[in-house]
C-alpha cells in the first residue's frame, strides 16, 4: 500500500480499469491510517509502522489530495471528495508544522533516480523540490475542492509557498540541480513562470538528449518528465527514450529478464522485481499518442489531442470509460494525417489536430479528419 503509487499512477492506471470502488477503498485506507497528529503515513493500511521518510514523506502522503480529486475528476465522485476533505484539512495543518522557510525539506525525494551512488533516497534533486511542488499542488486541490464542496477555499499558504519555492529554487532560468525531476516537476504542476517555460522545457528535453535519450528521474520524478514533455509538445522524446535498448530503460529491464515492471531501472536483482512505479509510459500510450485528455469533471468533456512520434504511422486507441469507449485512431503518410474518434453518449470533445492550436468541438457519435 505504499501511497505515492496510487496519484502518480492513478492516470494511467484509470486508462485500463474501472476504479470507481478502488478509490474510495484507498481513500478509507488512508483515513484509517492517519495518525492523531494529522501524518499521512507512506503505505495504508499500515501494517507495519515504519520509520523516518519511510513513514513521513510528503511525496507519498499526496495522496490524501490528490487521488479523491481524481475520483472527482473522472467519476464525479462527490461523495469520496466530501469523505477526504477533513482527511486533507488535517494534513494540512502537520505538513503546515513541517515547514522551514517556507518549504518542506524531508522525506525520501524522488525515490530510486538515476545518481552516481546506488540507487534509494534522492541523489539529484534536493527533497525541497519534490515535497515542496506536490505540497503546493495538494494546497490548489484543498482549495478547489473546498469549492467543490460549497465551503471556504483560499490560497494563501499555497501562495506563500509558491513565493518561497521560486526564492529557494529558480537561479539564472533554471531550477535547483537542473536535474530532469527539476525541470520537470514546474513545469507539469503548474509552478514555473509562463515566460520560462519554453526554455525550461528545452533544458529538459536537452538534458535527455545528453543521456542517451534515458531519464535519470526516479519514482517520483519520473511521471512529471512524461507529463512535461506532453505538454510540450514533445512526444518524440518519449518515443526515443521508449525504445531504448540500453539501460536504464523498459528493454533494459526486458534484456535483464523482467517479466513485471522492476522498481530499478536496470533491474537490479536486489530490488524488488515487481513494482509498478515506473509504468507511467501506460498514460502516454492514451494522453500523448492518442491524445485522450480528461477534462470536465464526470468526463462529460474531454480533450482530443494525438501526438504523433518517432515512425509510428498509426495508433489505434479505445479508452472503456464508465459512460462508454472512447475510440481514437490515426494514421499518417508523408503527406497526410487522417484521424477517427468516436465518443459515447453525453461527452463532448475538443479535438486538436497535430501542429493546430484551433480546437474542433464534436459530440457523442464518430468524426472523421
Amino acid at each position: 500500500g505504499w501511497l505515492e503509487q496510487f496519484h502518480l499512477m492513478g492516470p494511467a492506471l484509470l486508462f485500463d480499469w474501472d476504479l470507481r470502488t478502488y478509490l474510495p477503498k484507498i481513500v478509507r485506507d488512508l483515513r484509517e491510517a492517519q495518525t492523531i497528529e494529522g501524518l499521512v503515513p507512506d503505505i495504508a493500511p499500515e501494517y507495519v509502522v515504519l520509520a523516518g521518510g519511510f513513514r513521513d514523506s510528503p511525496e507519498w502522503g499526496s495522496t490524501a489530495f490528490q487521488l479523491p480529486w481524481l475520483a472527482w475528476q473522472i467519476y464525479d465522485d462527490r461523495k469520496t471528495l466530501a469523505a477526504a476533505y477533513p482527511v486533507m484539512q488535517r494534513y494540512r495543518e502537520y505538513l503546515n508544522s513541517k515547514l522551514e522557510n517556507g518549504l518542506l525539506s524531508y522525506g525520501l525525494g524522488d525515490w530510486y533516480d538515476i545518481g552516481p551512488r546506488r540507487p534509494g533516497n534522492s541523489q539529484l534533486t534536493p527533497q525541497g523540490v519534490t515535497a515542496s511542488a506536490l505540497y503546493w499542488s495538494d494546497l490548489q486541490v484543498l482549495d478547489r475542492t473546498a469549492r467543490v464542496l460549497g465551503m471556504h477555499g483560499g490560497t494563501e499558504d499555497a501562495d506563500r509557498l509558491a513565493g518561497a519555492f521560486q526564492k529557494a529554487f529558480l537561479k539564472d532560468g533554471t531550477y535547483s540541480t537542473s536535474s530532469q525531476t527539476a525541470l520537470a516537476m514546474p513545469l507539469a504542476l503548474g509552478l514555473a513562470p509562463p515566460e520560462l517555460r519554453r526554455s525550461l522545457a528545452a533544458q529538459l528535453v536537452a538534458d535527455i538528449r545528453a543521456h542517451g535519450n534515458h531519464t535519470t528521474a526516479g519514482d517520483i520524478g519520473y511521471r512529471f518528465v512524461l507529463r512535461a514533455l506532453m505538454d510540450a509538445g514533445q512526444s518524440s522524446v518519449i518515443y526515443d527514450m521508449a525504445v531504448a535498448d540500453t539501460p536504464p530503460s523498459y528493454a533494459g529491464q526486458l534484456a535483464r529478464g523482467a517479466t513485471s515492471l522492476t522498481e530499478a531501472w536496470d533491474a537490479n536483482p536486489n530490488s524488488s522485481q515487481n513494482h509498478l512505479m515506473l509504468g507511467h509510459i501506460e498514460e502516454w500510450f492514451y494522453a500523448g499518442l492518442a491524445g485522450i485528455r480528461p477534462g470536465e469533471p464526470g468526463l462529460r468533456h474531454i480533450e482530443i489531442r494525438p501526438q504523433p512520434a518517432g515512425n509510428l504511422t498509426w495508433v489505434n486507441a479505445k479508452w472503456e470509460t464508465f459512460r462508454g469507449p472512447v475510440v481514437v485512431n490515426w494514421k499518417r503518410t508523408e503527406s497526410k494525417f487522417q484521424l477517427h474518434v468516436s465518443l459515447p453518449p453525453g461527452m463532448t470533445a475538443d479535438v486538436y489536430l497535430p501542429d493546430s492550436p484551433t480546437p474542433h468541438r464534436i459530440a457523442s457519435g464518430a468524426s472523421d479528419w
